[in-house]
């Protein structure tokens, strides 16, 4: 059973940084692609970032590049997604997804506000 988790979320001024983790089990990590997505309030969910399985391949909505990396660690099975000069349009909940299995994490809350 593919269980994602995601942790690291909370509060953060403008112009901080947060760095969320995401732990997998369930399946073999080292495979397969992994992604973030976020969704803020009355709006659709977004993807904000994707690594391949190896790590060597990373792509980003244009609305984060240059300020948000993903990550991925194999051996403890997590991917990271470092948040770097946060805005508060950056607010929104962050969740892990396996996209080869359709599997979601439960979210983890930034809010972005001073």
């Amino acid at each position: 059973q593919v269980q994602l988790v995601e942790s690291g979320g909370g509060l953060v001024q403008p112009g901080g940084s947060l760095r969320l983790s995401c732990g997998a089990s369930g399946f073999t990590f080292t495979g397969y692609a992994m992604s973030w997505y976020r969704q803020a309030p009355g709006k659709e969910r977004e993807l904000v970032a994707r690594i391949s399985a190896a790590g060597g391949n990373t792509n980003y909505a244009d609305s984060v590049k240059g300020r948000f990396t993903i990550s991925r660690d194999n051996a403890k099975k997590t991917v990271y997604l470092q948040m770097n000069s946060l805005k508060p349009e950056d607010t929104a909940v962050y969740y892990c997804y396996a996209p080869r299995f359709s599997s979601w994490g439960q979210g983890t809350q930034v809010t972005v506000s001073s």
